[in-house]
């Protein structure tokens, strides 16, 4: 997966010294720290650096993305048949494989695992032998995703649509009901992390331009595969809108801290959350 730097550079050195310090303060021997945003804030960025200045310090670092546990397309298709027409398409929680994730986890401890990989082009799981081996426990794995701990809605919450997808496409709300009761299953793979750190943009009307930002990186470096459209960027980032705003008043009160970045990836203000 391409990694999409901030800038061009990435976080400034000093927070990514910061975030790997507060990581090693949780116990070992394997420690589990949790790097959540929306779309585009640069969590595989910063997940990267840390990883590279754990590695430079001597210690062995793994990132594992919630993206790469995604359900493979023929169990989406069949969702899909069974439960709701966009249960297809990845991304919504629902649409990861949790026992696949715990179980990288329990092999992570165990000193033998291989790390699911996801191709985002043809929306495939990538075969078992594809997988990067991990021999050895590594002493940080940085676990990277967009909704960690984001609790569900009430019900209350979810009887309007909150966009054209949910209006046109999800009328009765079996979709976003769906989805919004997936979201509890997922507390098991949560409670793998020592601590969250949550990276809170500007809101949800900056993620558009910043997906459309990961999608042209992801288009360089595969050049002569196709990726998605601008229109289809729009269209896509809508399957994450309820949840994304959900995390945004949510995950301020949730995460062990939050850091608040602007517009253009910039480190503005942090802010410790849960733990303080």
């Amino acid at each position: 997966m391409a990694v999409l730097k901030p800038l061009g550079t990435g976080y400034p050195d000093a927070f990514v010294a910061t975030v790997l310090e507060r990581a090693l303060a949780l116990p070992g021997p394997c420690r589990v720290f949790g790097i959540t945003g929306l779309q585009g804030t640069g969590k595989s960025t910063l997940s990267a650096q840390v990883a590279a200045l754990a590695e430079a310090r001597g210690l062995r670092a793994v990132v594992l993305s919630i993206d790469d546990l995604y359900l493979d397309q023929p169990e989406r298709q069949r969702l899909a048949r069974e439960v709701h027409p966009l249960l297809a398409t990845r991304g919504a929680p629902g649409s990861h494989d949790l026992a696949l994730g715990r179980a990288t986890f329990d092999a992570l401890r165990a000193g033998r695992a291989r790390l699911p990989a996801f191709d985002k082009i043809s929306d495939r799981r990538l075969s078992e032998s594809d997988w990067a081996r991990i021999d050895g426990v590594p002493d940080l794995v940085l676990f990277e995703g967009w909704f960690h701990k984001v609790p569900p809605q009430g019900e209350a919450d979810l009887g309007a649509p909150i966009n054209a997808l949910e209006r046109d496409e999800d009328a009765d709300g079996t979709w976003r009901r769906w989805c919004n009761a997936a979201l509890a299953d997922y507390a098991p793979l949560w409670a793998e992390l020592g601590a969250l750190l949550f990276l809170q943009g500007p809101g949800f009307e900056q993620v558009p331009e910043w997906r459309w930002q990961q999608e042209v990186t992801l288009a360089a470096a595969n050049p002569g595969r196709r990726t998605m459209r601008r229109d289809e960027i729009e269209r896509f980032v809508m399957f994450f809108e309820r949840v994304s705003r959900q995390a945004l008043v949510t995950l301020p009160r949730i995460a062990d801290w939050t850091v608040r970045v602007d517009a253009r990836r910039h480190v503005i203000e942090r802010v410790l959350g849960a733990e303080s």
